[in-house]
């Protein structure tokens, strides 16, 4: 059935009409048509009920009846037998039945019915337009004699208008107060009826404006509030305030002559009531223009804005001098009680204080004139809060809606009072206003005294009188303080001026003092928002720096400490003066989540580490029940609270230590990356995502394989995969992909970024690929996408085949991605050591090179300049180059203009040296005295002993070795060592402190250095990296290749406690270190030096602090690359030997003191690079100098740091004694 009758029209037509009015309120505020036309086009998407509307279910019935038939039959054409093609046949069904004759012949007959019944609805609205005018004439005074008849050809002639003058002068005569009710109704009536323009732009219109506010005192104001109301909205401002002006003062006037009072016990006001009804709707008008007017006053005269605000202040402030008497006795009623019953929030004075040009004003006036409008909302809220402390039980309210009690509209009042307090506290201008003096105090009320109050009310009251369940969590007086406190802590200085104060601060925590007293608290309800404040202030620094330093209470520990017994208590639940409800998972979650705002921070985490919290919550967490359910229960929120609160120890490096030693790493791992990958927000605190967390936890071994575990890796390539080649869908394009320009586009740029991060560390890229071997397939599927790194290796970075290349859709910008993450990843000399020997990625890039020839066939082919020959030959330098900024060249990444567009000779053998131009001359580079005096030192008997030594050496190595030689980790290691030992001789030989090739003396120093090393390792473990002693290929280089003195200069240094952090190799695994630890793979570097870098980055450089943290990158992380491997490739050859040399004789601490010393000289860099979104990239691939030119050592630029934190903290002693800490006991 396509066809429609005539019945069928009329009721479109009314279901239409319905459609209309029930969105009449969306299409009225459209500011255009075409903005109408919109929102009708897009309702489905934005109106919840449109499906339920009659006119859709109408149309929806139509559709059934008449494709029905035809979609059932194409369905089962469609299905032919093969149910697992159903979900590719709905399109195919859908597609069918757009084409058929049928669905054609329904639009065409719909569309041409719908057009008939628009065309009727518009017919019928202008005749209703043209009834309404004929009435508007018909009913006008003189109507008959014609004279606002305007069929006359001079209708806009002067004398037409001083008709319309003389009508509305006669109106206002007739609306005067003398003149009888009959008469007065009459005259208001033909006055609505006039069109606004014509009243607004009269000369009476002064004299009317006084009569029509004569007219407001009737008892039925009805039509003059309509009047009102229709003008304002089609006046300019200026007469919209003096409407609203009038208003007020009539308002104002009746309130001076009619002595109102609240009601009296059980007695309530009637809303129904005329008088009360008449106030409440001149009142309700009055806050319409309220909320309207601060949206276009701004256009016009401040002076017009100061009229509307004083004269609201005036009408708020009558009576301001009757007081609060006791309850009982009888009081004023006051225009801001029915105020605060309609706008209960004070959504007009939040308008009002929106902008500066109008929150100037306010604050001029009510510090002038109306201060005690602000008296009186604190006078309020102290008479609530004694009527809380004096009520017995809770009073209910009335049980009809119409009537509301005295105590009722008492805390309507205080509602109102808190919301405008709130406003005024947050504003410098408004807190100028305090103190102020208060009835029944005899000193001054400051701020201060406020934030207690408010505080104390917190405690007090649990709900409202009025118990609406839609309002009674937003009314109910905890919730509201607690949400005031919040906006207190979120301004810096009306947090310092009203929160940071030691009253406030010790009512906060006064029942958590006297819980762990042992006394009772009442109420202990409030437990949970005095956490949530508790919380807001911690997650500031000021506030933070309150916690854990300022010890002003009358007890031994700071503020934090309190919180974080309580806390351990409440986990324990060991405090018996709480109830079972008041020990509920979700007050524990709350002071969890309080705490959190501590630990997850270096200092925090530094003083709080002693109570051991992490074992409480590990221990709590144990004890939840498993239940595998769907639903989301509340075992199911109690566990992913204490998985919350247990991943956030990784937000630090001594963090993730702790969290390591509960077992609960990959647990904890698992339930982030369920929140990261539904991009759920970290919590209401936090202002940036997982991403540093996801670096933090990275940057160790186990840390990563809980990552992959997780299935984080996986779901990073694929997305990379889909970015860069495809996804596994093929997905219809509906824009195509632009062509990228740059090497890195942007569209790939995040998944880059968070490969960086995940690949940082050596220990991460060991613990992925260390025994993976690429698979070199001999085809690789268009559709197929890698899923691990190995495989992105194979399919990015070792394009050695032509089967890999016509693979990729986009070869040249996937292969030159792969470079720059290659790139990157052997900027790690651990992580480049591993990749050469396990894939030996160097030979295949220069094969790649020999091959990208003009004419391959021939030896002699000339060699193509392309972007991945220019990046290969950058990547080849960066690697087999070894110095510092000044003792090497690296090639540019680009071609240039010119004739010559690469003058940079290729870089076509390995392993031998690459082109002297990329090198410095030995001559031209400074030599620190270090270097200077150990060389001389060592040149004299350097060939004396080196034939014995070796003949010794090497005869002891070889017995020791061969065992061990058979293990694939060993075959790595001496790869390693045969890398190492064809690379920095030749750095060694370039700045002159090698004479001969040293190739020999540092394979047995390395050697004999990890059997002794070897022998202090708690366990051999197979997962866990093997560390690189790049220490002691220094040592041979200061020595001057001297392996016998060195190994001997090791061997003491090895007895100091400063090895442990110098010499990374050392602690590996080591004997010395608790169990725990050892077996952990996390080294002391890590959590003990890289956690004070962060700590004291903070309190030193903030800036660069807060560039990682927005980068998603831990100082951390490039702190322990440039630890672990003594600055090379990154500090020239005398500031190593500088670093090496303070460190050992100052001590461990100089380590931080270096560290902070080069990021802070680097802050300049460090924020541009922030905002260009490549700020971990820099960092590690950056050539340019990592200190001033004219500064000997970066040590030098941190004396204040030394001072402050090593003479004041004793810095250098709390890293010596690093591992103690852990194996110490906790206590409680």
């Amino acid at each position: 059935m396509s066809q429609f009758s005539s019945e069928d029209e009329a009721e479109l037509q009314y279901l239409l009409r319905q459609l209309l009015k029930s969105t009449k309120d969306r299409i009225s505020g459209a500011p255009s048509i075409e903005c109408a036309e919109e929102i009708l086009l897009h309702l489905e998407e934005t109106d919840k009920k449109f499906h339920n509307y009659e006119l859709v279910r109408y149309l929806r019935q139509h559709v059934d009846r008449s494709l029905g038939a035809l979609v059932e039959a194409e369905t089962e054409l469609g299905a032919g037998g093969d149910a697992g093609a159903s979900a590719h046949d709905i399109h195919a069904v859908t597609r069918r039945t757009r084409d058929s004759a049928e669905y054609k012949q329904m639009m065409q007959t719909l569309k041409n019915t719908m057009s008939l019944v628009v065309e009727s609805l518009i017919n019928k609205f202008e005749e209703d337009q043209l009834r309404k005018e004929e009435t508007y004439r018909d009913n006008l005074p003189g109507a008959s004699e014609g004279r606002f008849n305007d069929n006359c050809s001079d209708s806009d002639s002067s004398f037409n208008h001083v008709s319309k003058g003389k009508q509305l002068q006669a109106l206002a005569e007739q609306l005067d107060s003398s003149q009888p009710k009959e008469v007065r109704w009459e005259a208001l009536q033909k006055l609505c009826c006039a069109p606004p323009s014509d009243v607004l732009s009269c000369e009476t219109w002064n004299s009317l404006r006084t009569s029509l506010s004569a007219v407001l005192d009737d008892r039925d104001p009805d039509l003059i509030l309509k009047f009102f109301a229709k003008t304002s909205s089609s006046s300019p401002f200026n007469l919209t305030r003096e409407i609203y002006s009038s208003l007020a003062k009539s308002l104002e006037g009746y309130f001076l002559s009619h002595k109102l009072s609240l009601p009296i016990g059980s007695d309530g006001i009637d809303v129904t009531r005329p008088d009360i009804s008449r106030l409440l709707k001149q009142m309700r008008l009055i806050n319409d223009f309220q909320k309207e007017m601060p949206s276009f006053w701004i256009r016009h005269p401040e002076k017009y804005m100061e009229e509307v605000i004083e004269s609201t202040f005036s009408l708020l402030s009558v009576h301001p001098d009757l007081g609060l008497a006791s309850p009982g006795t009888e009081k004023a009623l006051e225009p801001v009680y029915l105020l605060a019953l309609l706008d209960i929030k004070a959504t007009w004075f939040n308008k009002w204080m929106h902008s500066y040009y109008s929150r100037a004003v306010i604050f001029r006036l009510l510090e002038r004139k109306y201060k005690s409008l602000i008296v009186a909302a604190v006078q309020q809220c102290l008479q609530h809060l004694s009527d809380c402390e004096h009520r017995s039980p809770q009073t209910s309210g009335s049980s009809q809606w119409s009537i509301y009690i005295r105590s009722e509209l008492e805390y309507a009042f205080f509602v109102h009072s808190l919301c405008v307090l709130g406003k005024v506290l947050i504003y410098t201008n408004g807190r100028k206003l305090f103190p102020i003096k208060i009835r029944k105090h005899k000193d001054l009320y400051s701020l201060t005294d406020l934030v207690v109050t408010l505080i104390n009310i917190m405690y007090q009251h649990p709900q409202p009188p009025r118990t609406d369940p839609s309002h009674t969590v937003s009314l109910a007086p905890r919730s509201l303080v607690t949400e005031l406190l919040w906006m207190l802590c979120e301004q810096t200085e009306s947090a310092a001026e009203c929160i940071y104060q030691s009253p406030v601060i010790e009512t906060l925590l006064a029942p958590l003092i006297r819980l762990l007293n042992g006394e009772q608290v009442s109420p202990a309800g409030s437990l949970t928002h005095i956490a949530d404040v508790l919380a807001r202030i911690a997650s500031t620094d000021r506030g933070l720096a309150l916690f854990l330093n300022d010890k002003s209470l009358d007890l031994s520990s700071s503020k934090g400490h309190i919180i974080v017994q309580f806390t351990q208590r409440l986990l324990d639940k060991d405090l018996p003066s709480l109830g079972r409800w008041e020990m509920s998972p979700a007050v524990c979650g709350a002071f969890l989540f309080a705490c959190r705002q501590m630990y997850n921070t270096c200092e925090g985490l530094q003083i709080l580490r002693p109570y051991g919290l992490h074992s409480c919550i590990a221990a709590a967490l144990k004890e939840v029940p498993r239940v595998v359910s769907p639903i989301s229960g509340p075992s199911l929120i109690w566990e992913e609270t204490l998985q919350d609160s247990l991943l956030h120890f990784a937000a630090t490096p001594k963090g993730l230590l702790l969290l390591q030693s509960t077992g609960a790493l990959d647990h904890c791992v698992a339930y982030m990356y369920s929140r990261f990958i539904k991009k759920l927000q970290v919590s209401r605190c936090e202002k940036f995502g997982y991403g540093v967390m996801v670096t933090q936890v990275a940057a160790t071994a186990p840390g990563v394989m809980a990552l992959l575990n997780s299935g984080y890796v996986q779901e990073l390539v694929v997305k990379l995969w889909s970015v860069l080649e495809c996804g596994r869908e093929d997905l219809r394009v509906v824009h195509p992909k632009s062509t990228p320009m740059d090497p890195i586009d942007r569209s790939c740029l995040k998944s880059f970024l968070a490969l960086v991060n995940l690949l940082s560390s050596g220990a991460s890229v060991w613990a992925l690929l260390r025994g993976q071997p690429l698979p070199q397939r001999e085809a690789y599927p268009l559709r197929e996408v890698p899923s691990t790194i190995a495989d992105l290796m194979d399919r990015l970075i070792a394009v050695d085949s032509d089967a890999k290349i016509n693979s990729l859709f986009n070869y040249e910008q996937s292969h030159t991605f792969g470079l720059r993450l290659l790139c990157v990843l052997c900027c790690d000399l651990d992580s480049f050591l591993l990749l050469e020997s396990q894939y030996a990625l160097c030979s295949m890039l220069l094969l790649r090179q020999k091959e990208n020839v003009t004419e391959p066939a021939e030896a002699q082919g000339q060699l193509i300049l392309d972007r991945l020959s220019v990046e290969r030959n950058h990547l080849l330098v960066r690697v087999c180059a070894v110095g510092g900024p000044s003792e090497r060249r690296l090639p540019p990444r680009a071609l240039q203009e010119g004739p010559d567009p690469y003058p940079w000779p290729m870089f076509l053998s390995y392993p031998s040296a690459p082109p002297q131009c990329y090198t410095l001359d030995a001559a031209m580079l400074p030599q620190s005295k270090q270097g200077k005096i150990l060389t001389s030192k060592c040149a004299g008997t350097h060939a004396r002993t080196h034939a014995r030594t070796h003949a010794r050496t090497h005869a002891r190595t070889q017995a020791r070795t061969h065992a061990r030689m058979q293990t694939s980790l060993w075959v790595i290691m001496n790869m390693n060592v045969f890398i190492m030992c064809e690379l920095f001789p030749r750095y060694g030989r370039s700045l002159g402190l090698l004479k001969d090739e040293g190739t020999e003396e540092l394979a047995l120093l390395l050697k004999h250095s990890h059997l002794f090393l070897a022998a202090q390792r708690a366990t051999t473990h197979p997962s866990i990296l093997t560390a690189t002693d790049w220490l002691a290929a220094t040592l041979f280089l200061m020595m001057a290749g001297d392996g016998e003195r060195a190994r001997r200069w090791l061997v003491d240094f090895s007895s100091l406690l400063c090895s442990a952090f110098l010499w990374p190799a050392r602690m590996h695994s080591s004997v010395h270190l608790p169990a725990p630890v050892a077996a952990s793979g996390i080294p002391p570097v890590y959590w003990c030096t890289a956690h004070y870098v962060e700590m004291l980055l903070k309190a030193e450089v903030p800036l660069v602090h807060s560039a990682f943290r927005m980068s998603g990158f831990t100082p951390s992380q490039i702190c322990l690359q440039w630890l672990n491997q003594c600055f090379w490739n990154y500090l020239d050859w005398p500031e190593v030997c500088h670093y090496v040399s303070t460190c050992v004789l100052m001590g461990p601490d100089y380590q931080v003191y270096v560290c902070v010393a080069v990021l802070k000289h680097m802050q300049p860099d460090i924020l541009l690079h922030t905002q260009a979104q490549d700020l971990q990239v820099y960092l590690k691939v950056s050539q340019r100098p990592h200190r001033p030119p004219h500064l000997t050592s970066p040590c030098c630029t941190s004396t204040q740091g030394v001072c402050q934190y090593g003479a004041v903290q004793g810095l250098g002693g709390v890293l010596c004694m690093g591992g103690s800490y852990l194996s110490g006991q906790t206590h409680r």
